[in-house]
Parts: C-alpha cells; sequence; structure tokens
C-alpha cells in the first residue's frame, strides 16, 4: 500500500504541474480533474489501510483534512481556469486532441515470424 499512496500522491502533483504548463483551459482542465482523482485514490489506500489495521484512524482523520484543503483549493483554481478560458480565442472551446493512432493487423506477419523460429 505504501507504493500506492507514493504513485497516487505523485500523480497529484504531476497532474497538476503537467495541466500547468497547458497552454488551452480543456487541456488544463483535463489533467486537474486527473489530479483531482489521484487525490481521491490517495485518501482512500489511507481508508483501506486503516480498515486493514495498518494505520491509525487519526492519520486517516490527518490525511482526508489535508486532501479536502487540496480538493478546496484545486476546485477554485479550476473555476478560475475556465473563467479565463486561454487559447479558446485561438483553438476554440473545445479540447485539444491528438488523432487517435491507427493499428493495422496482419496475422500474415505471424506465420511469417513462426516460420523463421
Amino acid at each position: 500500500m505504501a507504493d500506492q499512496i507514493r504513485r497516487a500522491s505523485t500523480s497529484v502533483t504531476n497532474n497538476i504541474a503537467e495541466g500547468y504548463g497547458r497552454f488551452h483551459f480543456a487541456d488544463k482542465l483535463r489533467f486537474f480533474f486527473i489530479a483531482r482523482g489521484s487525490l481521491a485514490e490517495t485518501l482512500n489506500i489511507f481508508i483501506t489501510a486503516n480498515t486493514v489495521g495498518y494505520c491509525e484512524k487519526t492519520k486517516v482523520d490527518d490525511v482526508r483534512q489535508l486532501t479536502h484543503s487540496i480538493t478546496r483549493g484545486l476546485n477554485g483554481y479550476i473555476a478560475y481556469v475556465r473563467k479565463q478560458r486561454q487559447g479558446a480565442d485561438l483553438f476554440g472551446s473545445v479540447a485539444l486532441r491528438e488523432d487517435a493512432p491507427v493499428y493495422i493487423f496482419d496475422p500474415s506477419a505471424w506465420d511469417e515470424e513462426e516460420n523463421n523460429e
């Protein structure tokens, strides 16, 4: 569980930083929402750890208070970014997305690999 806590909590700050570095507001928001989800995941892991007896309830209460405080701040920043709508005049108001990769399945390539082995 310690590894899960490290990964989830690191994901919060990494996604905030990633979103901050994006130009278009919809792209920023996508990363901020992921950060918010990782924050909820971090709290959930602490709750689970308490349920199975790995940590004290006081630690969960501290983490709960901290995550709620961070969530309020993040929600405020999300509201600010929505209001600013940076990039909407240049790119429109929908999220920017890359084209999906095209995958081609060629079963005959499998036959060739088996014959070469």
